[in-house]
């Protein structure tokens, strides 16, 4: 397995590389984000640890780039920006994960290896899952319904296939955080109703059945019941 690790402070750059060259993982370093881009579109890439503040191209920008050429490559960010703002903006720009600066090696490990076990997992997936009129198209990442197309950023898409995936099922914000960001439920940050309240618009707001529920004290439920 390859990672490639787009990173400008050579510290941080080579801290990375070694600790995951000891756990037998193949690195590339990138420097720039042009580089970075570069080798990600050509090399034999399995997935990118991602800055976002480097010279020569944003990292926000790299990641738009190499989603949509390559959208099963998992993109870990890595970067020093942590507002609730940020961490949407790198979601939005097609990120897998996001892990601020500064981190523990074991936890940056441990983001990594779910994001390859769900990259393999996917290779199984279906083609489509359907909720009443609702088919999300996992081909071609995005949802169907009233034989409207709506688009989804990356991390929209990865919401609604997590309650699709649970349709029935009461789902803590706690669940939604692990699942889908990989991360520890942060009351101080509101980035799961954030995005609940966006796939609400886009799939709920001008459709019935209603699909995506509260249950105040408890979560949401994603049902046509």
């Amino acid at each position: 397995m390859k990672i490639l690790i787009v990173e400008d402070e050579p510290r941080v750059a080579s801290f990375i590389k070694e600790g995951l060259e000891e756990k037998e993982y193949e690195t590339v370093v990138a420097y720039d984000g042009i580089t970075g881009e570069e080798a990600a579109l050509r090399e034999e890439i399995g997935l990118v640890i991602l800055d976002l503040i480097i010279p020569g191209k944003s990292g926000m920008d790299v990641c738009r780039t190499v989603k949509a050429a390559r959208p099963d490559l998992p993109v870990l960010m890595l970067t020093a920006l942590s507002t609730t703002v940020d961490k949407v903006r790198g979601f939005d720009a097609g990120a897998d994960d996001y892990l601020v600066k500064p981190f523990d090696f074991p936890e940056l490990l441990a983001r990594i290896k779910s994001l390859l076990k769900r990259s393999r997992a996917a290779t199984h997936q279906p083609e489509s899952l359907r909720v009443a009129d609702l088919e999300l198209d996992l081909m071609r990442k995005v949802a169907i319904r009233g034989g409207n197309v709506i688009e989804l950023t990356a991390k929209e898409f990865a919401l609604l296939e997590y309650f699709m995936r649970n349709s029935g099922r009461v789902l803590s914000r706690s669940d939604i955080s692990e699942k889908v960001w990989d991360i520890t439920y942060d009351t101080g940050t509101n980035i799961v109703e954030v995005y609940v309240n966006i796939l609400r618009k886009k799939i709920d707001r001008d459709f019935e059945p209603k699909l995506i529920h509260t249950r105040i004290g408890l979560g949401y439920i994603f049902t046509d019941a």
